[in-house]
């Protein structure tokens, strides 16, 4: 019987096909904005027949109503990257947070945390009966792969993207037809303080290197300043809009790039509307699954790779903190360690944490000379390269505890140096 025989008789309700889920099943949802928002919605409706469902996923750009107090006999959320939906619950103790690297998220579903029920949106199937999995292939094929049943909400509105995204129909248990738009990620603000930072980062990028960008306004503020550039290439877990606007302006080309020439290697996309009808069917774009893409020693075969992540504090020894606030789970590791690695293996490579020298408007230091009490390190001192802020560029590796301190300093808010020397030699006896 052929595909297109077999594919009718999958379909169902929304409602119907959410009853699969059995209390006590690990559920893991697509990641960002290929979350199953149609299925998630018609999960939490029917809530009064579950109990302690396990909900898995990184960062949710629904409103995770699972999340919500009244709803913790139900469900329990685990996260493994903390998002403004699903902060609040992490620090009641209503939800759970487990820290891994980005690239080794595949392999919990595959040894650690089995799969009951993955929740996934594709796009339609093609004439081999090949859905997409569009803007989120990152941990979410394994998902599926490893999933003892695979229920999928189809959208006419994920865009159809090349790589490692196909996913053909057989794979799929269930399927839910809606017409839900993806959420979007709009452009960020960009302020004086970003491009200041923008503008620091761009001379440490020179024409043919491979860039990996974070998500926000600092990442978007380098772009601004890299249209003088040729011939870059882009090997990132993410991209958005930006790079889009770089590629139509002939500055990212790919050519120089040792593996996958001419081609942007990303594991998962969020941007507008007009950044996913430029994805759709887009043969320069290849979706890989994150264990690929943010792979340190498949990163590292990409000569000159520069990385660029951003921190909520870096300490006087160079430890970023980039996923909490002290104690409370802000987000998450996601790639920046993964992609901070991987540049160390690449000849010519940089990493670059880039931060505002200030929060809370100007009344806090975000170069501190230690971390607060609880706060995670996210990016160890061992690891850092180039530290940025609007005040300037500080270089870390191969440099003492001493010269690190100095060069930090130097690139701080100057109302906070005097005491952050002053703390530096009394904690250290220096």
């Amino acid at each position: 019987m052929g595909w297109q025989k077999l594919y009718p008789q999958k379909q169902t309700s929304a409602h119907d096909a959410i009853k699969r889920i059995q209390s006590g099943d690990r559920v893991v949802v697509g990641h960002a904005c290929g979350s199953p928002e149609t299925l998630l919605e018609a999960l939490v409706d029917n809530k009064s027949a579950l109990k302690d469902v396990e909900i898995v996923h990184m960062i949710p750009m629904g409103t995770a109503d699972y999340c919500l107090p009244e709803n913790t006999p139900y469900f329990r959320h685990n996260s493994l990257f903390a998002g403004p939906a699903t902060r609040a619950a992490i620090a009641s103790g209503k939800a759970d947070y487990t820290p891994c690297f980005f690239h080794e998220i595949p392999s919990l579903f595959r040894e650690s945390l089995p799969v009951d029920v993955a929740l996934v949106t594709v796009s339609p199937p093609d004439e081999n009966g090949n859905t997409s999995l569009g803007v989120s292939v990152d941990y979410t094929l394994q998902a599926v792969l490893s999933a003892k049943y695979v229920i999928a909400e189809v959208t006419p509105n994920m865009p159809k993207t090349f790589g490692k995204s196909q996913l053909h129909h057989d794979l799929i248990d269930l399927i839910v037809h809606s017409k839900r738009d993806l959420p979007q990620l709009l452009p960020p603000s960009v302020g004086d303080v970003e491009k200041a930072i923008g503008a620091h980062v761009s001379t440490l990028i020179s024409d043919g290197d491979c860039l990996q960008l974070g998500i926000g306004a600092i990442p978007d503020a380098v772009l601004n300043f890299l249209h003088d550039k040729k011939d870059l290439g882009i090997h990132s877990e993410m991209i958005s809009d930006g790079v889009m606007n770089l590629v139509e302006a002939g500055v990212v080309t790919g050519k120089k790039k040792n593996i996958h020439p001419e081609k942007i290697i990303i594991t998962f996309a969020m941007g507008t509307r007009k950044f996913y009808a430029w994805l759709h069917q887009n043969k320069r774009v290849e979706m890989h699954p994150v264990d690929y893409t943010n792979n340190p020693l498949i990163i590292g075969q990409n000569n000159n790779m520069v990385s660029i992540n951003s921190a909520i504090s870096v300490d006087l020894l160079g430890q970023v903190a980039a996923d909490t606030l002290g104690p409370r789970q802000f987000s998450g590791v996601g790639g920046q360690v993964d992609f901070v690695r991987g540049c160390r293996f690449s000849t010519g490579g940089k990493s670059v944490i880039a931060l505002p020298a200030t929060a809370t408007k100007g009344t806090t230091s975000r170069i501190v000379c230690t971390l607060e009490r609880g706060q995670a390190v996210t990016t160890s001192r061992n690891d850092v390269d180039f530290v940025v802020t609007e005040h300037g560029i500080a270089r870390l590796r191969g440099k003492t505890v001493t010269e690190r301190a100095k060069r930090l300093i130097e690139i701080a808010d100057p109302k906070f140096r005097d005491n952050l020397r002053k703390d530096f030699n009394e904690l250290y006896l220096i």
